[in-house]
C-alpha cells in the first residue's frame, strides 16, 4: 500500500486529493481496528467519524469521475484506480466500530449498504466467485431486490434441509481457507508495496488480492448483521408493544370480609378470628361458684370403688341376717359349701386355659 500522512493531527486540514483521501481514511481503519483502546472512548469515536467522512468524499468524487462501469471489464481498469473499488467496504467497516446505542439499527443497515454496494460491484467485475446475499432492506427498490435475487423484504429462513446446512457450512470453511491464504500472500506482497519499489504488476496484484480479501469480509459481515437486525427489530417491537398497553387505573384497596355459613353460626362461633376477653378469670371463678359449680362445693360424689366396697358389705350382712333367723336353705346350703371346701382343694375343677 501506498505512503501514508500522519493522522494523529486532529487539527490537519482536509486533504483534497482523492488518493489522499482513501489513504488517509484506510489508515485510520487499520488503526481503528488494530488499537487496544476502548472502542467506545471519545477519541476512537472522532477518528472513525473523522474516517467515514474522508471515504465518503472520497467515494463521491469516484462518482463524479465515472471511474467504474458495467461495460468494462476487470482488466481495462488502471492500475492506480483499483483500489477504489475497496472504497464501500471501507466504509461500512468504519461505519460498524460505531457504538451509540440508541442509534445501532441505523448504523448495521448502512454498514450493510456499504458492504452490499462493494459485492456488487466485485460481482460485476467477476472478481470472486460468490453468491450475492439476499436484500433485507424493506426500503430496497425492486431492481436491487432482483439483483440480489430476491423481491422479498425478509432475511431468507434458515434451511431446515440437512443437505444445506452442510453446503453452507463446507462453503464458510472453504472462505475462511481462501481468506487466511489471501492474507498470508498480502504480507509478502505489502512489504514490496511499502518500500516502494514494487512496479506496476506487483501493486495490481495487492490491490487485486485486497479486493478479494475483502469479498470474503463483507460477506461474513453481512450475515453477522442480518442475525443483529432480526434481534434489534424484535426487541424494537417489543418495547412499542409494552409502550402501547394502557395503564390500568390504581384499585383502592379491598376491605377484609369474612365468610360464614349463616348468621347463626357468625353469631355463635364469632367472626373467625379471636375475639376479645368479655370477663375475667376472677369474675369467670365468682360467677361459677355462686353456682355452686366449683369442685369444693355441694354433694361430692363417692367414687366406684367405695360404692363396690358396700355393695358387699350389704352382701354379707344379709347372709348373716340370714343365718341368724335360721334359714334352713341357707344354713344347709351353707353347710353343703363347706363341706365341699374340705374334700376339694383349692382351685379344682378350674378347667381354663389348661395345656
Amino acid at each position: 500500500m501506498a505512503e501514508y500522512e500522519n493522522t494523529n493531527d486532529v487539527s490537519a486540514a482536509e486533504p483534497s486529493k482523492l488518493s489522499d483521501l482513501l489513504e488517509r481514511g484506510w489508515k485510520i481503519f487499520e488503526e481503528v481496528d488494530s488499537t487496544n483502546e476502548p472502542l467506545a472512548s471519545t477519541s476512537i469515536q472522532v477518528r472513525v467519524k473523522r474516517g467515514i467522512g474522508m471515504l465518503e468524499e472520497a467515494s463521491r468524487m469516484v462518482a463524479l469521475l465515472d471511474l467504474f462501469s458495467r461495460n468494462e471489464e476487470l482488466e481495462e481498469i488502471a492500475t492506480a484506480d483499483l483500489k477504489y473499488l475497496l472504497l464501500p467496504a471501507l466504509c461500512g467497516a468504519l461505519t460498524m466500530k460505531q457504538t451509540s446505542r440508541d442509534k445501532r439499527l441505523e448504523i448495521v443497515q448502512t454498514a450493510r449498504a456499504y458492504f452490499m454496494d462493494f459485492l456488487k460491484r466485485c460481482k460485476e467485475y467477476d472478481i470472486s466467485h460468490f453468491e450475492l446475499p439476499r436484500v433485507t432492506n424493506e426500503n430496497a427498490s425492486p431492481d436491487e431486490a432482483s439483483e440480489s435475487g430476491s423481491s422479498t423484504a425478509k432475511p431468507q429462513p434458515c434451511p431446515s434441509d440437512l443437505v444445506s446446512m452442510a453446503a453452507q457450512r463446507q462453503a464458510k470453511i472453504e472462505r475462511y481457507r481462501q481468506r487466511k491464504e489471501l492474507e498470508a500472500r498480502l504480507l509478502d506482497v505489502r512489504r514490496a508495496v511499502d518500500s516502494g519499489q514494487a512496479d506496476d504488476e506487483v501493486s495490481r496484484d495487492f490491490y487485486n488480492l485486497n479486493v478479494r480479501r475483502w469479498v470474503a469480509v463483507c460477506l461474513e459481515e453481512i450475515e453477522s448483521i442480518d442475525q443483529e437486525v432480526e434481534i434489534l427489530q424484535n426487541m424494537d417491537g417489543l418495547k412499542q408493544g409494552a409502550a402501547k398497553q394502557p395503564v390500568q387505573p390504581v384499585r383502592p384497596p379491598m376491605k377484609p370480609f369474612i365468610l360464614t355459613k349463616d348468621a347463626v353460626q357468625a353469631q355463635v362461633f364469632g367472626a373467625g378470628y379471636p375475639s376479645l376477653p368479655t370477663m375475667t378469670v376472677d369474675d369467670w371463678y365468682e360467677q361459677h361458684r355462686k353456682r355452686g359449680a366449683m369442685p369444693d362445693q355441694g354433694i361430692p360424689t363417692r367414687p366406684a370403688v367405695e360404692e363396690d366396697t358396700d355393695a358387699k358389705e350389704r352382701e354379707e350382712e344379709d347372709k348373716e341376717k340370714k343365718a341368724d333367723d335360721d334359714d334352713e336353705e341357707s344354713l344347709l346350703k351353707a353347710r353343703n359349701w363347706d363341706d365341699w371346701k374340705d374334700a376339694h382343694r383349692r382351685g379344682y375343677g378350674n378347667r381354663h386355659n389348661m395345656g
